[in-house]
């Protein structure tokens, strides 16, 4: 996995304490939050179309034959986005406080999402005795196991199937290009203004509403910045910016992402967001 590349300037808290009113009132904050960041008027992409619309080419259609990063950040992004629809969550905290790896992932809530790639994931989850921890469940989906009686956990053309998903909602077309030996089905935007809008949130995000606290963060533009990073894309959002606005961005980006997962889970309030630092704990040991 490649970081923010340095630009040179032109001029120069455990599960079990959560009560059910808690979690309540937690949720009701984080609706409120997400009320702020995503326009009323705005489509309602998942955290894996966000993923995957920002590694996407904009004319081409596809995604870099250079990132070896993005099918593991997918398969994160199901995970996270279980997570904050309070279908999964960590298993809680002992007596002997662990560490965010040591602890499985458990099955909250059966009920179906209404998204077919998340209730695969949570079928799998589900039906999986004994328990995985983060990092065995983001190689289990991705495939990349070497137990034979475990690669059927793998969740097969995940791109395309998102893909044609943003196709269906308006946000890309389809399209077949020829590559001298073979032809690939490919899926160029055709929405702009959604693609604007994401960028502007997740620069937003760094810049005018910036905050030193990921607890200030919300919950869903946490995980977009960490699973943006986690899939190797975070660098195509900002980009565009002017270089000394792009040199604040990846500086706040980058204090964010070297934060100790297992501090900043110790002071988090809802289970949703144990889960967004385990993923980022699976990718930092990897």
């Amino acid at each position: 996995m490649t970081t923010l590349t340095k630009r040179n300037r032109r001029s120069e808290p455990p599960a079990e304490r959560w009560s059910n009113a808690e979690e309540e009132e937690e949720k009701k904050r984080e609706e409120e939050e997400e009320e702020e960041d995503t326009d009323c008027k705005t489509l309602r992409l998942t955290l894996m179309e966000e993923i995957l619309l920002l590694g996407l080419k904009d004319k081409e259609g596809y995604t870099s034959f250079w990132n070896d990063s993005i099918s593991s950040g997918l398969r994160s992004c199901m995970l996270v986005e279980l997570g904050l629809r309070g279908r999964i969550q960590l298993e809680p905290q002992g007596t002997r406080r662990r560490k965010l790896l040591e602890r499985k992932v458990l099955l909250k809530s059966a009920a179906p999402t209404g998204d077919v790639l998340l209730d695969e994931a949570l079928k799998h989850i589900k039906n999986t005795e004994p328990a995985e921890n983060m990092a065995s469940w983001i190689e289990l989906l991705t495939g990349e196991t070497w137990n034979p009686m475990k690669m059927h956990f793998r969740m097969r053309n995940v791109r395309e199937r998102l893909a044609k998903s943003l196709v269906e909602k308006g946000v890309l077309t389809t399209e077949k290009q020829n590559f001298l030996l073979f032809d690939m089905t490919t899926h160029p935007l055709t929405d702009r203004t959604e693609k604007e809008r994401l960028l502007q949130r997740v620069q937003d995000s760094l810049l005018d509403r910036w905050t030193n606290d990921s607890r200030r963060i919300s919950h869903r533009m946490l995980a977009l910045l960490l699973l943006a990073h986690v899939s190797d894309v975070l660098e195509n959002a900002l980009s565009s910016l002017p270089d000394e606005r792009y040199e604040l961005a990846s500086t706040r980006s980058r204090t964010l992402l070297e934060a100790d997962p297992d501090q900043e889970s110790s002071r988090v309030s809802s289970p949703a967001e144990e889960i967004v630092w385990a993923i980022l704990a699976a990718f930092n040991k990897s």
